[in-house]
């Protein structure tokens, strides 16, 4: 699936917060959280723009090339509503398996800024996948406290959706367009998960350890992190923007009171899974795909 840089694209149309009674599973806000980062002896000015840097080769790029995408959109002659998203696109389709190799390839280079990520916390001090909680250390609990994100996120998700197309705000979104061999689905769950691991290394481990670091507290680093997220979701349309913005608030604040991105990896793959498959099923079949 590529954005308009070429890159792939990075979410699905779910990303909005709601009430759900798996709600209840999640840290409630009177906890008292895990420490938070620990200090750096690096300036403030270091860590801002080293933040800044790897946004620029990573999902801040993808934003400002959305941005031009979602004005591309506006200045044409067709409405909004009437337009299409095609994400998960296939480049080769008369050649399957130069376009499996594309597709694999795409998956590897995006998840260089994560590795890169982790590494400059880690120059801090060792172990920075531990301390951001983006290791196998709780498996179990990683994957029900993300079974419930998921449910939270992605049911009021498909109604914003839904509301944002009604009211023409938002294109329609194919959010599978690969030609159907038998890589198809492993692929799909592929891009789901690179597309996770990638939004809440980068958006949520590290850049709230930076900018914790650099002393912008705690909302600040939320409330930019998850503006820039839904920034890098415009190409969808406003619903995009902001649906994905109170998913990343959402994010951010349960990575505040547990200290733990596993959680937030397997809610977000849930839910471009079940938008990638999905739609891959079911397109062609129901008449509000």
């Amino acid at each position: 699936m590529s954005d308009p840089a070429g890159r792939p694209v990075r979410a699905a149309p779910t990303g909005s917060l709601g009430t759900s009674t798996a709600a209840a599973s999640l840290p409630s806000s009177g906890q008292v959280g895990p420490p938070g980062p620990g200090p750096s002896d690096r300036p403030r000015r270091a860590l801002v723009t080293e933040t800044v840097l790897v946004l620029g080769v990573s999902l801040g790029a993808s934003a400002v090339y959305s941005v031009l995408s979602l004005i591309d959109k506006l200045t044409l002659p067709v409405a909004l509503s009437k337009q299409t998203t095609a994400m998960n696109s296939s480049v080769t389709p008369d050649r399957p398996w130069l376009d499996l190799t594309y597709k694999l390839v795409q998956i590897l280079i995006a998840l260089v800024p994560v590795a890169l990520a982790v590494h400059l916390l880690d120059r801090d001090a060792p172990g920075a996948v531990h301390r951001i909680g983006v290791d196998l250390r709780r498996p179990w609990s990683d994957l029900w406290r993300g079974a419930a994100l998921a449910a939270v996120v992605g049911i009021p998700g498909l109604g914003l959706y839904a509301a944002a197309r009604a009211f023409g705000v938002n294109t329609t979104v194919a959010a599978a367009n690969l030609t159907d061999q038998w890589w198809t689905i492993p692929v799909l769950v592929l891009a789901a998960a690179e597309n996770a691991v990638l939004e809440e290394v980068v958006m949520i481990g590290y850049l709230l350890t930076r900018w914790r670091q650099a002393g912008w507290g705690t909302w600040g680093p939320i409330l930019v992190s998850a503006t820039i997220r839904g920034s890098y979701h415009l190409y969808q349309g406003f619903g995009g923007f902001v649906g994905n913005l109170v998913m990343g608030a959402l994010f951010g604040w349960v990575y505040t009171r547990t200290r733990r991105v596993g959680p937030l990896i397997v809610a977000h793959t849930l839910l471009d899974v079940v938008a990638f498959v999905g739609y891959s099923l079911l397109h062609g079949h129901v008449s509000w795909l």
